[in-house]
């Protein structure tokens, strides 16, 4: 099974810039995107044989979060049942016969950490969400996590060391999260591979330097780690600030 994640910084802009291209040609049973930014009727995209799934944010132009799936879900869950954290769309969970699916946009936590004591409650509260859902069934989780957890994972890790996406409470969430049963499966195959960035800053020639980060994944369960067949990064992608990336796994 492939399976494909994109944070498109604004899906209507994307799709101006190769999203509907590249969405054809990599051929995925499940495509996940974050940060619409978009209600469902402000846009008509479909694509034969895929089911659309939406869940956007109550604030117009904001956050928001879709899949297409070729295969029906037993079920579907928008956010994660607690309504503070529910408002903004940045969650959706798909159920399958044989395991979970669960597309998430992490909330940034700004310029000057503003938002860093949000963000800690909301990663304890999608920790205990993942693990609860884990108990029944394995789960693969994806999307834009705003987070690189090791210094391997962005290219200046000294001068970013109190940035938001990179600060210690955030990498000591993520080592929680890991801790707790979970895989980043991109690390999992290339543990000392470097330069492998998904996000870019637009300031300064980012992407054309490489001066990255990685910040976009696919987490799965323990337990399925062994079926993971290979993880990607897809760097020769544009049309966002984020690149897409990829998994393929036997499930």
């Amino acid at each position: 099974m492939k399976l494909i994640s994109w944070n498109v910084n604004g899906i209507r802009a994307c799709l101006n810039k190769g999203f509907e291209e590249f969405f054809k040609n990599i051929d995925a049973d499940i495509f996940c995107i974050q940060e619409t930014k978009c209600q469902a009727d402000q846009l008509e995209l479909d694509f034969d044989g895929y089911m659309g799934i939406w869940n956007s944010a109550e604030k117009k132009g904001y956050s928001g979060t879709a899949i297409f799936t070729r295969k029906k879900p037993i079920d579907i869950i928008f956010g994660i049942g607690i309504e503070e954290h529910d408002k903004e769309g940045r969650v959706i969970t798909v159920e399958y016969d044989n395991f979970f699916l669960v597309n998430i946009y992490t909330p940034n936590s700004k310029r000057e950490l503003e938002r860093l004591d949000y963000r800690m409650v909301w990663e304890d509260e999608i920790r205990k969400y993942l693990s609860k859902l884990s108990k029944s069934k394995p789960v693969i989780m994806c999307g834009d996590l705003n987070v690189a957890h090791e210094e391997i994972d962005l290219k200046n890790p000294k001068t970013n060391r109190r940035n938001a996406g990179f600060t210690d409470e955030e990498r000591n969430k993520m080592t929680e999260l890991l801790e707790a049963g979970f895989t980043d499966t991109f690390r999992k195959l290339y543990p000392d591979k470097e330069e492998e960035y998904s996000w870019w800053s637009y300031m300064g020639k980012a992407r054309e330097k490489n001066v990255g980060w990685r910040i976009d994944y696919f987490i799965v369960s323990k337990d399925i780690e062994k079926n993971i067949l290979d993880a990607k990064i897809h760097q020769e992608i544009f049309g966002s600030d984020h690149c897409p990336v990829e998994l393929d796994i036997e499930i």
